[in-house]
């Protein structure tokens, strides 16, 4: 046992976030020892998982971080995610160097194996349909312009240097510990505290996974040898409109869910859907949660932690 926790060290960045802290019992489950960093510590801290309080903004503290840990294998799923700034955060610049910064100490340990969380937003979105390698890739947001500059190098960092890497496209996303300004927390909020949902018209057609399954994607191409991008999403395109109505529904207050009461942003186009293929292909991958199971189970989450917080 102590051979294989050798060999299957992980540093997960970003460890308390909102895939980060999916990741962590998937990742005991294959056999890593698990050291998990982040810039504030859990206030509930499970003994199976090693601990690390780091800002990745500081080049001694990252290389501090590397030195300590020294491990194997590099799940970076830390980046700067506030709704409503991300995509044209100027903090999107920092994260490129700050994640260099980072792959370079890895390296200089001795890591063998990372895996880097991409975007959807790397892709021209006129495309409607995401695929890895024939959908252009032309952000037109500074969030993926950034992403798909890391991938880049990254990319040739890793070739260069003989460490296996590759880059899971992430998609829309929806789950426990999710941000509760995002879409399908802030419906779940204002519904359960009996307010009104105010939404835009709904039409636009989205790809959403539940964030287990996000994350349970992402340890298994972790712990595959898969290299380059590779998109996780669910591969359906639903409409926004069906995922806010269900929750509604399934809260018993569809008259609290008021579509076309906000107008929808100038620029959104009118889909934007993963080609999974290569992810269902060559690993065998298969999503565990349905939009109703999934929702329900988001829903009873809100439900506790809005309970606790009264």
């Amino acid at each position: 046992m102590g051979e294989l926790a050798k060999r299957k060290r992980v540093l997960v960045t970003g460890a308390t976030g909102f895939i980060g802290s999916h990741t962590i019992h998937p990742l005991l489950q294959r056999g890593y020892e698990v050291h998990a960093v982040s810039s504030k510590l859990p206030h509930v801290v499970d003994e199976s998982v090693v601990w690390h309080q780091a800002d990745l903004m500081d080049s001694p503290s990252i290389a501090r971080l590397l030195k300590d840990t020294h491990p194997t294998h590099l799940l970076h799923m830390a980046w700067y995610v506030v709704p409503g700034k991300l995509i044209s955060s100027e903090l999107n610049f920092d994260w490129v160097r700050a994640s260099m910064e980072l792959l370079k100490s890895f390296q200089q340990q001795g890591g063998k194996r990372v895996v880097m969380p991409g975007s959807g937003y790397e892709y021209d979105w006129s495309y409607g349909y995401c695929h890895e390698t024939r959908t252009p890739t032309v952000p037109n947001t500074t969030y993926g312009a950034c992403k798909h500059a890391m991938d880049v190098m990254a990319q040739a960092f890793c070739r260069s240097h003989q460490i296996s890497y590759a880059w899971p496209r992430l998609f829309f996303l929806y789950g426990p510990n999710e941000h509760p300004d995002r879409l399908v927390s802030s419906v779940i909020r204002s519904v359960l505290q009996g307010q009104e949902a105010r939404c835009s018209h709904g039409r636009q057609m989205r790809d959403y996974l539940h964030v287990q399954d996000v994350a349970d994607a992402m340890v298994s191409i972790l712990d595959s040898t898969l290299e380059g991008p590779i998109n996780i999403g669910s591969g359906v395109a639903m409409t926004l409109r069906d995922i806010i109505i269900t929750i509604g529904r399934t809260l018993g207050k569809e008259d609290l869910i008021k579509l076309g009461a906000i107008p929808s942003r100038a620029n959104d186009v009118p889909m934007v859907v993963a080609d999974i293929e290569r992810l269902t292909t060559t690993m065998q991958w298969q999503p565990k949660y349905s939009l109703e199971t999934g929702l329900a189970h988001t829903i009873e989450w809100w439900r506790q932690r809005l309970a606790q917080s009264n």
